[in-house]
């Protein structure tokens, strides 16, 4: 089987563990999603070697991040009338300030999830976005995240977030930092506003939050 290289460069080496990502990131996944914590401690590699030279384009924080979003796709369901047809897309849009590179594209380069492709697209402004089924708010759109939350509140996006609250302020999924392991929590009643469908495989791996609002009422 050819190995995929990140940028041309050969594969990354973290630790132990000399990775190639994207093929030998998806194919861990069972093991990521079974532990549910990763470890994402930058290794020190040579200077001036291709390895630290893909290390400084994508953190393997954002890898990791990539891979969960390649893999979340496949532990949601969508309503049917957000798609134009059987075979329309899965599209992963990305706001704010873009740290994944070309590393999320590649992850999911030829892959398919229930017939459908996947896609990613990038812009500053939600407007953009809005047709997206997955989107990504990077840490830079914190201080506009009400409003970005609230002008997606009537569609069915997977809101995907990096900073402290985001699940809690209305987010579905919201990544975080456990010491030096990837963690995500999850609002169910978010994502049943939305009309999505979370799997009970992720959500047993998550901790699930809830609105602050809605905190408020129970």
């Amino acid at each position: 089987m050819e190995q995929k290289l990140i940028n041309g460069a050969m594969p990354v080496r973290w630790g132990t563990n000399c990775v190639s990502a994207p093929q030998r990131w998806k194919r861990s996944l069972c093991h990521l999603l079974a532990t549910a914590a990763v470890a994402v401690a930058v290794c020190v590699v040579a200077p001036g070697t291709l390895e630290a030279q893909v290390q400084t384009t994508t953190t393997k924080e954002y890898k990791v991040k990539a891979t969960y979003l390649f893999n979340f796709a496949q532990f949601v369901e969508w309503p049917a009338t957000v798609f134009a047809d059987a075979n329309a897309p899965i599209i992963i849009g990305v706001l704010g300030d873009d740290e994944f590179g070309p590393f999320l594209d590649q992850i999911v380069q030829g892959e398919k999830i229930k017939n459908r492709p996947l896609i990613v697209k990038r812009s500053r402004t939600v407007a953009e976005l809005k047709a997206c089924h997955i989107l990504f708010i990077s840490k830079s759109e914190e201080p506009r995240l009400a409003a970005i939350l609230a002008s997606l509140a009537q569609s069915s996006v997977l809101t995907l977030g990096e900073v402290e609250g985001f699940a809690q302020r209305g987010g579905i999924i919201n990544f975080f930092l456990d010491g030096e392991k990837l963690r995500f929590e999850i609002n169910t009643d978010a994502a049943d506003r939305c009309g999505l469908r979370i799997r009970s495989q992720l959500l047993s791996l998550s901790k699930i939050v809830a609105t602050a609002k809605d905190k408020e009422h129970k």
